[in-house]
């Protein structure tokens, strides 16, 4: 049990150095969106083009396709090994590429019909931009599929570094494209960045793929496998749940297009500097946790709890910080990152407000991310469905609740709410499947978990008093405040939790360790 907790935290660092560089990227790219659009109308329209692009590729690539291929691979690579293993890769590349080409097709299709759902609320002017935008956003979704695929394999084959560097890739295509196009083509520069991102990420880990011996190229799929039949069998009742979680993105941008202009773009903002924590912890450790779940044989369920328990101890080990320090700086955050050009007052404190309510949501992600992996590794689809059914009725009911006295504010925190009880409800069905409780909250872990966290807001607090922060603040000047604020709370957070013998601190040190004796093998062994 420990070698696999182990196991899980060195393939989670991996993905977390993988995915820090590609989710700072990400912050880039929308600070040069920013600085050239603002907070505008024209943005609005490519908010919601990129949206239904990103929702299809989230319900197709990393949703329904991860949740369905990962244990199957994962499984017949363990047991049959890799020739087996490629054989099913090669025909879910065939599955997959035809999904994507008619997803593509319809979504150019039915652009139009598409906009009007996701932004009633636009002008006709608006929405006959939206609708352009979207038809040529549509084949993102080819690349990506494919690239998601790609990374399942990888995942599976024990590669987490690289996958998780394509998508820095991908956002470092678009910074360049963007800088070079925006003055001459406006929003259309960023279509061609997004579109050309989307190509060099799948590129990438197509080619790393081949070169690990699973050449990714399509072969007729034979229904008569049993493994492809038992992929595609999870893949339709995956699709079904996560098609229902992703309405909960449109619910928000739906009622955010009848706020004031511009309401969209700062909800976007926001959710990308919330993407930097969730991407580098909690999906990178759930990326990591799933083959690990989908190994462990089914008739040991002690074992399936224990990674579960460790897993989400650890996700919230590291993201209970996290979410405080947003909170508390979300404002000083918003500034150093996007004041400056169109970027004005207004579109400065809405991203601000929309900041700190996003991160109140962060431990609930964490939670329903972990335990929904948990479920895809279990094959219990239902299971899946009915947690995605309680995070979509709280998004609407929350969202309807609370947009009219905090606007858009109301649209994030709802969004935090629904996170928090779909995480809630994801471990109680979990438990009651296993027979077992998990055991995530024991006293002396949330008892010791309390004192750090009040001693690290406590250090906050002094940094913020000691040193003020001023709008007007060089670039220089923000980078030190934020940068120092950041150094004194995550060293204060380190000792305090150091000094009470979390055991998360032990994981962390026998995965490093456990990493540098299999290099130096390796080494040894290519010297000899």
């Amino acid at each position: 049990m420990a070698k696999t907790t182990h196991t899980m935290v060195r393939h989670a660092l991996a993905m977390m150095a993988g995915t820090f560089a590609s989710r700072v990227l990400g912050l880039v790219r929308e600070v040069v969106t920013a600085a050239w659009f603002g907070a505008s109308g024209v943005l609005d329209a490519f908010n919601v083009s990129f949206t239904l692009a990103n929702l299809a590729r989230q319900l197709l690539a990393e949703g329904a396709l991860s949740a369905s291929f990962v244990p199957v691979f994962s499984r017949v690579l363990s047991a049959k090994g890799k020739e087996s293993a490629e054989r099913l890769a090669r025909q879910a590349f065939s599955v997959l590429l035809a999904a994507t080409v008619l997803a593509v097709l319809a979504g150019v299709a039915f652009s139009p019909l598409l906009v009007k759902i996701m932004a009633p609320g636009f002008d006709p002017v608006k929405a006959e931009l939206a609708t352009a935008l979207t038809r040529w956003m549509f084949p993102f979704l080819f690349f990506v599929s494919l690239a998601a695929l790609a990374m399942g394999v990888l995942n599976s084959m024990g590669s987490f570094l690289v996958p998780a560097l394509a998508p820095a890739l991908s956002n470092l295509v678009y910074i360049v494209l963007a800088v070079l196009l925006a003055s001459h083509y406006g929003v259309w520069g960023l279509v061609i960045a997004v579109l050309a991102g989307g190509c060099c990420q799948f590129a990438l880990q197509w080619g790393w793929t081949a070169g690990m011996g699973v050449a990714l190229l399509p072969a007729r799929p034979d229904m008569k496998d049993s493994d492809l039949r038992r992929m595609l069998a999870l893949f339709l009742p995956y699709a079904a749940g996560l098609s229902l979680n992703q309405v909960n993105p449109v619910i928000s941008r739906m009622l955010a297009s009848f706020l004031q202009e511009g309401a969209i773009s700062v909800l976007n903002y926001a959710n990308r500097v919330i993407q930097l924590p969730l991407g580098i912890f909690v999906i990178a450790i759930s990326q990591a946790v799933l083959p690990q779940l989908s190994r462990c044989p089914a008739e040991d369920l002690a074992e399936f709890r224990d990674i579960m328990r460790d897993s989400l101890r650890f996700t919230l080990f590291v993201v209970f910080p996290a979410t405080l320090g947003l909170v508390l700086v979300a404002d000083e955050i918003v500034h150093l990152l996007f004041v400056r050009g169109a970027f004005d007052q207004w579109a400065w404190k809405g991203t601000s407000v929309s900041l700190a309510m996003y991160s109140l949501g962060l431990p609930g992600m964490a939670f329903s991310t972990v335990v929904m992996r948990g479920l895809y590794a279990r094959s219990l689809p239902r299971e899946a469905f009915a947690v995605t059914l309680s995070s979509v009725a709280a998004t609407l009911l929350f969202s309807l609740a609370l947009m009219g006295p905090l606007s858009f504010g109301g649209l994030a925190l709802a969004t935090s709410l629904a996170f928090s009880l779909s995480g809630w409800v994801g471990v109680r069905i979990l438990s009651r499947r296993l027979g077992m409780r998990f055991d995530i909250f024991s006293l002396l872990w949330t008892g010791k978990m309390c004192l750090s966290l009040l001693f690290t807001a406590l250090l906050v607090v002094l940094w913020r008093r000691l040193f003020p922060y001023s709008p007007a603040f060089t670039g220089l000047l923000r980078v030190a405040w934020v940068g120092g604020v950041f150094c004194v709370a995550a060293s204060g957070y380190a000792a305090v939790t150091w000094l009470l013998r979390f055991q998360e601190w032990r994981w962390l040190f026998d995965a490093v360790r456990r990493k540098e004796r299999r290099e130096n093998q390796e080494q040894n062994a290519r010297e000899g």
